[in-house]
């Protein structure tokens, strides 16, 4: 039986047997038995690697520990509002902070950082998911969009519909227009860099759906 502990573009915890690239946590969110029971603990929502040193987290969801979340790619991990980890992607953090500080030159560290994020993800009620309003035209490779309810990647001239297992169909996108965007504008501002990673910003779906235009079964 599949745990729910995938993450989807707008941040929900859902259960799917499909396997992401991407790693991550935002803290203990299960309990003894290994039901989830809140969907955050704590600012600290990081990005990491699959494999790291050789360390296996066997079982998942052990009673006291952070809660394993699962990503399809970096660019769901950034659409949740997910930033890269400092010790298992030491040198993505690193070129992420210098990143960072030219677009918030009064920010330095993961703790200014995360309250930045949290701000940009979370609304002042502390149970609403954040969505800004940005023109489509705009927006850079790797950020997500809402449609109808559903997560859309920005990919060239496409827009890719997301699921657990990858992209499955695409829309032309529109030369203009308001997008409401799931990425939270501090990580749009780094996508608009050209970011790269040592993680892989989209699953290879991206590209594929983006050649032979057809939905994938």
């Amino acid at each position: 039986m599949a745990r729910r502990n995938r993450v989807t573009p707008l941040g929900e915890l859902i259960a799917d047997p499909a396997r992401g690239l991407v790693f991550g946590n935002r803290g203990c969110l299960h309990d003894a038995s290994g039901e989830i029971r809140r969907r955050w603990a704590g600012r600290r929502w990081i990005a990491c690697r699959l494999q790291f040193r050789g360390r296996r987290r066997t079982p998942l969801l052990a009673p006291g520990r952070y809660t394993e979340l699962f990503f399809l790619d970096e660019a769901t991990a950034w659409a949740a509002g997910h930033r890269p980890c400092a010790e298992c992607r030491h040198a993505d953090y690193t070129r992420f902070g210098t990143l960072w500080r030219e677009r918030h030159p009064d920010q330095h560290g993961a703790d200014a950082i995360d309250r930045q994020l949290h701000a940009e993800r979370i609304g002042p009620d502390a149970r609403t998911r954040c969505r800004h309003e940005a023109d489509l035209r705009t927006l850079p490779d790797g950020t997500m969009v809402e449609l109808d309810g559903a997560p859309w990647l920005v990919h060239g001239g496409w827009l890719l519909a997301w699921s657990p297992a990858g992209y499955t169909a695409r829309r032309r996108r529109p030369a203009d227009g308001p997008a409401r965007v799931l990425t939270p504008p501090s990580l749009v501002a780094i996508l608009a860099c050209g970011w790269t990673s040592e993680l892989p910003l989209l699953h290879p779906t991206a590209a594929i759906i983006s050649e032979v235009g057809w939905p994938l079964p």
